[in-house]
This record gives structure tokens, sequence and C-alpha cells, in this order.
């Protein structure tokens, strides 16, 4: 009893602290709820070789509903870019689409370590952000914007997370404010965990040694412990995201990539 007390206030905890980040730099916060419940579902009686697969479509799960909550509290103080949303919509939702098929069948390691480097360098730029952009115009046009949307789409939904970690680089980099950066990627956020949630279920149905309370590689458990914290915290995520300062708001993303990059760069 202990021990399962322990597992549900983990998860708790990491649903509170993945909602903050969420609402706070328009991540859907998997890159806390991943390594989490890769750690913990082996204690479950979960095989090792699943638990991968396990950790990402839960996360992927709560990050459905984090990010309708985080997106909206973003949208209600001006901070989405629906227009630019909408344009890369389709893209997004066919690279997620890609990412549950390759997910299935690939460690995924070449795409970390790509990432993990990109992070690297982006967030140098980040944490010394002034004000200055590479360019000025705003996201590219096509045929540009939909590679980006498919690159989003189908490295995120492998790795578990919304999508944020990719999109708000791309977007600052390329003139948008930081604040509508953060929360236009929030909403893109449903566009990537939404499908990918499907995706894995589907993909996960039937597989032999899953515990009991999964959808396919979804744990409805795991679930029901991380999404209520998650959903009352981000909000309070967005809030801040109006409140601190551009410079810190770059500054603490920055911090944030380079934490990730180290914690992909490990895993390999």
């Amino acid at each position: 009893m202990p021990d399962l007390v322990l597992f549900a206030a983990v998860l708790a905890v990491a649903g509170a602290l993945a909602g903050l980040i969420a609402g706070l730099l328009g991540v859907g916060g998997g890159i806390v709820i991943v390594p989490v419940l890769f750690y913990l579902l082996p204690a479950a009686g979960v095989p090792e070789d699943l638990c991968m697969h396990m950790a990402v479509a839960t996360s992927l799960a709560t990050i459905v509903t984090t990010s309708i909550i985080s997106a909206r509290s973003h949208y209600k103080r001006g901070g989405v870019d629906v227009a630019l949303l909408k344009g890369l919509a389709p893209a997004i939702v066919l690279g997620a689409v890609i990412g549950v098929i390759l997910g299935g069948k690939a460690s995924g390691s070449t795409l970390t370590l790509i990432f993990a480097v990109i992070a690297l360098i982006v967030s140098v730029h980040m944490a010394f952000f002034k004000g200055r952009q590479i360019g000025t115009g705003g996201v590219p046009g096509q045929p540009v914007r939909s590679l980006i949307g498919l690159i989003i789409g189908g490295i995120s939904v492998v790795m578990g997370i919304g999508g944020g970690t990719l999109s708000v680089p791309i977007f600052s980099l390329s003139g948008m404010e930081m604040r509508r950066a953060v929360g236009t990627a929030a909403a893109i956020g449903l566009l990537i965990a939404l499908p990918g949630t499907i995706g894995f279920a589907i993909t996960g149905w039937g597989e032999p040694g899953l515990p009991q309370g999964s959808v396919g590689y979804v744990s409805l458990i795991g679930f029901a412990l991380i999404a209520p914290l998650s959903m009352l915290f981000a909000p309070l995520g967005a809030k801040l995201a109006h409140t601190i300062p551009q410079v810190w708001l770059s500054r603490v993303f920055a911090l944030f990539l380079v934490a990730t990059s180290i914690k992909m760069l490990t895993s390999l």
C-alpha cells in the first residue's frame, strides 16, 4: 500500500509540474511525464520493452487535456496566432500520424540525437535573446511551412511531447513575439497529442504484457493520476507567461531546452 501511495503521489506531482510548464512555455509537459513514467512503470510490473511505448502514449493522452486548458488561457489573452495555426494544422496532424507509425518500429535514436543537437544550438540563441531574430517576416510560406509542420508533428509524437520544444524556437526565430509563440505552441499540442494518442491506442491494442487499465499503450490509471493536476496548473503557467518579461521567458525556455537536450543525449 505505501508503494501504491508513493506511486500515485509521484505521478500527481509530475502532473502539476507538467501543467505549469505547459502553460508557461507552450509545451505539453511530456518532457516531465515521459521520463517519470519510464522509470516508474517497471516498478508497476510493466515489461521493460513496453515501458517507453506506454510512457509516450500516456504522456500524449495527458497532453490532450492540458493543451486544451493551456491554449484556451493563452487565447483569452490574445496569445494564439489562429491563422498560422490553421495553416500548419494539416501538416502537423500528418506528421503526427507518420510519427506514430515510425514510433512503433524504430528506436528513434537518430531523431533523438539530431533534435538534442538542434535544441542545444537554439538554446544558446534563446539565452542571449535581446529582441533579435533571424527573420522578421514571420513563419515562411508554403511549401516550407508544411515541411515545418511535418517535422514538428513527427518528432514530437515519437518523443511523447507537445511540440512546443520545436515550435517555440522556430516561431521566435522567425520574428514572432515570444508570448504569442508560446500561446500558439500550446494549441499545437492538441494537434499532435490527439492523433498520437489514438494511434498508440490502436497500435498497442492486444499487445501481450500490457497491464490492466490500458487501452493499447495508453495507461488509463496513469492518465487519471496525472491529468487533473496538470489541467489545474496549466492556467497558472499561462498567466505567468503573460506576466514575466520576455527576456526572462526566453531564458527560462533556453534552460528548458538545455535540460531536454541533456536528457535525450544521456538516454542514448
